[in-house]
């Protein structure tokens, strides 16, 4: 036998040679169960009834959500292949903001036929090409199963986001925080580019205290922040003037270090008579505009304000909100509609912003500062959302934040499609009679990869405590007979044309997540080896 062996290693004989592939598919192995861990982690979070992760971090956080891509963020991931899974929830969170779970257990049930694939001797190269085929068809067959959407029809808009709001914590509150969403959205569209949403331009804030229901969409701005006290300044100013300043309203500082010696109170005095004369000068230039509030950048050079400045300011009845952090002014200046000012000197009226009001309002355990009626307002909103205790408040903004980027998806895309694990088993079926037109190992591969899609059915299913056998047979036999809307109802046990029950998801969160999921299997089939660099 050692004999036989050798002749096949000796390099005389040039018919056949003996290459050890062993090592290659250990590697392959063991970086697609690793990567189907991943997926088996977050599969149970999967779906109006899949369950919640409660991650605690090394310093005592608590998180309760069941949002894909937070949970695959806050995981501690060392294997180099299943980190591309926390990648693949990163980017689809990037393109569509939703199906963060649903692309991670499309790619894990992929990966495990493929594994089965390579085992039956499958070369890797052929599995991964027939892969790209299948994720082009599959787009296909997702394109002619979508309805057009008009976005003047607000009550489909307002369905697409309730459906993303029913998989999170605060389901319960999807009455409310669905057309919360879409009226944000559709205020910051701007119909020269009709196509293009910024969600920079929506700004969540959060607030303890009260509950999820005293959410609220804020026409102009809203500060998590008290307004300056000392001295007794206002806290509500009406047919306000608003400057937004970069510089320190306090006595200036030399750019070396220094100390100065005093020798004597009259120096003294005189220091002191100059500090305050330099603010005073300041604050006549302020008022002198007709500035009433103003908005003070926090500085990192020295005091944006003092005590005495304060003081004055107060005195010419001009109310202050200091501490504005620097990268916030973007979306002050765009609301307001005004001009930062970076120094006294270039302090004019046709810099600053107006506003009907500014006034602190007390909210939950804090105070906030709320600008309302702004003149010329820019194309931005402010949502203030509330919640009882910080977990609820965290879960409330990123169930937010997921129905936001539903709402900019089918801006962008102006189709819907049935949710319930319609899609996918419509893909699978159209794709499976595909299979069976094609020759030879491709039609082996697809077949297995159009079965491996029903893995979203299955999980609906099961997380949903039903007989996923039976209900994934009745679906797929609903689907032969030409129902394609035909989906999953969880709240009522079975099979019901899924459109009629307004379960409805954006073409863009499907054909994303089939696309990453596809790209992302063939990533990793296509490594033969690892390799570690010190």
């Amino acid at each position: 036998m050692a004999a036989a062996a050798a002749v096949l290693r000796a390099p005389s004989s040039k018919t056949e040679s003996y290459v050890d592939t062993k090592r290659r598919d250990d590697v392959r192995q063991a970086n697609i169960i690793a990567a189907s861990a991943i997926a088996d982690a977050v599969r149970t979070s999967l779906g109006p009834k899949g369950m919640d992760k409660m991650i605690s971090s090394a310093n005592g956080e608590v998180i309760i959500t069941n949002d894909g891509a937070t949970i695959l963020n806050k995981m501690e991931v060392i294997q180099p292949a299943a980190k591309m899974l926390v990648d693949l929830s990163r980017s689809q969170d990037a393109a569509a903001g939703d199906g963060t779970t649903t692309v991670v257990v499309l790619a894990g049930s992929l990966l495990k036929r493929s594994l089965s694939l390579l085992s039956a001797g499958v070369h890797p190269t052929a599995v991964s090409d027939a892969l790209h085929r299948l994720s082009i068809r599959a787009v296909e067959v997702l394109h002619s199963m979508a309805i057009p959407l008009d976005l003047s029809n607000r009550d489909a808009l307002v369905k697409s986001a309730a459906t993303s709001l029913n998989s999170k914590v605060v389901s319960q509150y999807s009455s409310l925080l669905a057309p919360l969403a879409v009226d944000a959205v559709l205020s910051v569209v701007d119909p020269a580019q009709p196509d293009i949403v910024d969600l920079r331009d929506v700004k969540i804030v959060k607030k303890l205290g009260g509950t999820v229901d005293d959410t609220e969409l804020v026409k102009g701005l809203v500060f998590d922040k008290k307004v300056s006290h000392s001295a007794g300044g206002p806290t509500r100013v009406e047919n306000a003037k608003i400057a937004v300043v970069q510089f320190q309203i306090s006595p200036p500082k030399t750019d070396i270090e220094q100390s100065i010696v005093v020798s004597d109170y009259t120096q003294m005095d005189r220091i002191l008579r100059e500090e305050r004369n330099y603010i005073l000068g300041m604050v006549k230039k302020i008022k002198a505009t007709g500035c009433n509030v103003l908005l003070i950048q926090k500085s990192i050079l020295r005091d944006a304000v003092t005590d005495l400045s304060l003081h004055y300011l107060a005195k010419a009845k001009i109310l202050v909100v200091k501490d504005v952090e620097r990268d916030e002014i973007e979306f002050i200046t765009k609301t307001l509609n005004c001009l930062p000012i970076a120094n006294i000197e270039h302090f004019r009226e046709d810099k600053l912003g107006f506003a009907n009001c500014v006034e602190e309002v007390s909210v939950g355990d804090g105070k906030i500062v709320k600008i309302t009626g702004i003149k010329d307002m820019g194309r931005t909103t402010t949502v203030l959302v509330r919640g009882s205790n910080q977990l609820v408040l965290d879960e409330a903004e990123r169930s937010l934040h997921d129905a936001l980027c539903v709402v900019r998806c089918l801006v962008n895309k102006k189709f819907l499609i049935a949710g319930g694990g319609a899609p996918e088993i419509e893909m699978s079926r159209q794709l499976g009679a595909w299979a069976k037109e094609l020759k030879g190992m491709e039609s082996y591969s697809i077949k297995e990869f159009a079965e491996a899609l029903e893995v979203i059915p299955y999980t609906l299913a099961e997380n949903a405590g039903l007989n996923s056998i039976a209900i994934v047979t009745e679906l797929r036999n609903r689907h032969a007979q030409g129902e394609i809307n035909s989906g999953i109802n969880v709240r009522k046990g079975q099979i019901t044309n899924i459109l009629e029950e307004n379960v409805v998801q954006p073409l863009l969160v499907s054909t994303s997540a089939i696309t990453l999921a596809a790209e992302c299997v063939r990533m990793i089939l296509k490594i033969d080896d690892v390799v570690i660099v010190r």
